[in-house]
């Protein structure tokens, strides 16, 4: 089933049929028997980080291990126009339904000195920069050569050098994953002098009717020295994706229909959805408040809610609603956006 006609757990659908409609499928969907959620699980991920293979300062092996020692459950090492095997670090390092590694490359090309990085996970081979005639057309260029070695295309930083913008990415085909976090310290991630942060991005593209979900990342290149936050140490972003079970495909086919949210420290005990309201309960700490935006079209708040769990119920006129868990200290946790009808 291909990425535009397949049901997405978090409730994505293209939004061209009845809003009666696609309540039903995606109630279906979001909410499975309960034996299927049962089986069920949150693995915590990163997708993009680097080693010495381009621009890393550690050993793929080193870099391996800090994720693991510290509980993430998958990997991809995506390193600049290079492809590292990870069979090896599997053999060593993976352990089944703990942990495992993820085979990737950061595609790195450019248009007119702008920079146009997309991530291709599991890619069977390495993937040359392709080129083109616009910012577009680059993008689209590389999203469809890492189809072609049946990999997973991830938009990186847009806003590294300003060096695309939410119009260069609304009429790009195949493409489901998109940056709206990312750890590295010179990535502009909110924005700035007239240009808008990541989040607005994403709510334009949104708005557009454009089905693209949000990943948070680290893009780390600095292992040696982790306490300096002037460099791109790890340990910022993540995703929490839900899948039956570890394994390459499972999290990529999850990543593929939005059934995970992204995270900078914020953890979710569980969200659903049904025909009726968004429900998002979240994994507390003591010292910690929280607060909860739903938004849509425009990026416009719909509701700001303080009590655990928050609910937001469906109007039938929001577009799309997606959800920001926001934490007193500065973390968030963004959740993908349910689109209801097309106006």
């Amino acid at each position: 089933m291909t990425p535009d006609k397949d049901k997405r757990s978090f409730g994505i659908y293209r939004a061209f049929v009845p809003l009666a409609l696609v309540l039903l499928l995606f109630g279906l969907a979001a909410n499975p028997p309960a034996q299927d959620r049962q089986a069920l699980r949150w693995y915590k991920g990163n997708t993009h980080t680097h080693t010495i293979n381009s621009d890393g300062d550690s050993t793929p092996d080193e870099v391996v291990r800090w994720y693991r020692e510290r509980g993430y459950n998958f990997l991809v090492l995506s390193d600049h126009n290079y492809l590292t095997e990870v069979d090896g670090l599997n053999a060593v390092l993976g352990a089944a339904n703990k942990f495992i590694l993820i085979k990737g490359e950061e595609v790195t090309d450019e248009f007119q000195k702008k920079p146009i990085h997309i991530n291709g996970l599991n890619v069977k081979e390495v993937v040359e920069p392709q080129r083109g005639d616009s910012v577009t057309a680059t993008i689209q260029n590389n999203v469809n050569a890492i189809r072609r070695v049946e990999g997973v295309p991830h938009v990186n930083h847009p806003n590294f050098h300003w060096a695309m913008g939410a119009n260069d990415l609304k009429s790009v085909k195949n493409l489901r994953l998109f940056e709206i976090y990312n750890g590295h310290p010179q990535v502009n991630n909110l924005g700035g002098g007239g240009m808008p942060g990541l989040e607005a991005m994403w709510d334009d593209i949104l708005s557009a009717g454009m089905a693209l979900y949000g990943i948070a990342v680290d893009d780390a290149h600095v292992f040696k020295i982790p306490w300096d936050k002037t460099k791109s140490t790890p340990g910022h972003g993540w995703v929490m994706v839900r899948a039956a079970r570890l394994g390459t495909n499972e999290i990529l086919q999850s990543l593929e229909r939005g059934d995970f949210y992204a995270s900078t420290g914020v953890t979710l005990q569980d969200y659903q959805a049904d025909n009726k309201e968004i429900r998002i309960t979240i994994a507390e700490t003591s010292q910690s408040k929280y607060t909860v935006q739903f938004v849509g079209r425009g990026g416009k708040v719909l509701q700001e809610v303080t009590a655990n769990p928050a609910t937001y119920a469906f109007k039938g006129d929001e577009f799309y609603v997606r959800a920001k868990v926001i934490e007193s200290n500065g973390k968030a946790a963004w959740t993908q956006p349910v689109f209801l009808n097309k106006q």
